[in-house]
């Protein structure tokens, strides 16, 4: 899974922007997980294969977000 951290550096709508265009989510999906980051530090805003997940961070990153990948609990 993909974990996308709080920072004090990008602004919220520009997280809700990234989200919209990396994943598709729609203004009100983007937008819960935006605050899920904010309010509790971080969120999960996708999950697939590791090949997928390298890639969603690579991504997030070269749009400015931190983000993280882990093995997903099961």
């Amino acid at each position: 899974m993909v974990i996308v951290w709080d920072d004090p550096v990008n602004l919220m709508s520009y997280v809700v922007l990234v989200f919209q265009r990396l994943f598709g989510y729609s203004v009100e999906k983007a937008t819960q997980l935006m605050l899920q980051v904010h309010n509790d530090g971080k969120a999960v805003v996708s999950t697939g294969s590791r090949d997928q997940a390298e890639h969603d961070v690579f991504r997030l990153h070269a749009k400015g977000l931190w983000a993280t990948m882990q093995k997903a609990d099961e």
